[in-house]
């Protein structure tokens, strides 16, 4: 059995750079605090916090120390809160094509001309959460096209996307949102989610099954799912615990992805755990 990773496979730019900034702080800090988990990967998550990165779902908890922020961003509000207590130092660790997202939002919003916003992305995702509240009210979250009968008829309808949306879903929507109003589009998904979206594509045309790696909670790994599996049998795991034999039965060709928040030695213990089953 030939066993494939496909190309742009796991850490992306933004969380590579948010796990470094973390790792760094906690070599100099004693009490390190992520606000929420700081990606979508439950594995690594429990690896920082071995090494005394704590997760936090509420900041009123806590009275000192540094308090790093997640790669999704958080709602404005709460920044402003967390920015008036003087005993905690923020350290921001949004990923650069979020903040990029936020300030679009804010800028548009700040036009008194401005009457809507479409968000297409997840209604609860972090990074949506985050995203509309810099909108000023004018933010509408289309989640998918039955979400497009809620958009009004107005002179322009500005359209963002969340950064890990896929580019097909993204554009069929935006074509929709079209026969309403005239739109200006601001294509906010990033280059290594198209790039990682199109690798697991590919590879998933040549493979007898697909394994995507990632937390369940991760909304790049379900699409990278969503993907492969209308092509060929695919699996969605988190773990190596949950690859089982008889999936490979028969299979000639094994294909192997993963999100952004999915870790390499993640991938390299499954790809290990699939290559016993090729002998």
């Amino acid at each position: 059995m030939e066993i494939k990773v496909a190309d742009s496979s796991g850490f992306c730019f933004g969380v590579k750079r948010a796990i470094d900034l973390a790792e760094q702080i906690a070599e100099i800090n004693k009490e390190v605090y992520t606000f929420g988990p700081i990606i979508h990967n439950p594995q690594e998550v429990e690896r920082l916090e071995r090494k005394n990165i704590k997760v936090i779902e509420d900041f009123s908890k806590i009275e000192k120390g540094v308090l790093v922020l997640r790669t999704h961003g958080i709602p404005l509000d709460v920044y402003n809160k967390l920015s008036e207590k003087k005993n905690i130092k923020l350290i921001d660790a949004a990923c650069p094509f979020v903040k990029r997202v936020q300030d679009i939002v804010k800028e548009l919003s700040t036009d008194k001309k401005t009457e809507q916003i479409v968000i297409v992305g997840e209604k609860n995702h972090p990074e949506v959460v985050a995203a509309v509240s810099y909108g000023n009210g004018k933010c509408l979250v289309v989640e998918d096209k039955k979400d497009i009968k809620n958009v009004k008829k107005t002179d322009i309808i500005y359209i963002v996307s969340q950064t890990t949306q896929s580019r097909k879903k993204f554009d069929e929507i935006v074509k929709e949102i079209a026969k309403i109003s005239k739109v200006k589009v601001f294509n906010t998904i990033c280059q290594a989610t198209f790039d990682r979206q199109s690798a697991a594509e590919k590879l998933a045309k040549e493979a007898d099954v697909m394994i995507v790696i990632g937390g369940k909670n991760s909304g790049n790994t379900t699409r990278l799912y969503q993907i492969c599996s209308a092509i060929t049998k695919t699996y969605h795991v988190e773990n190596v615990d949950e690859i089982k034999k008889f999936w490979f039965d028969n299979v000639k060709k094994a294909g192997i992805t993963a999100g952004a928040s999915t870790p390499g030695w993640i991938i390299e213990k499954i790809k290990t755990k699939i290559e016993e089953y090729s002998i």
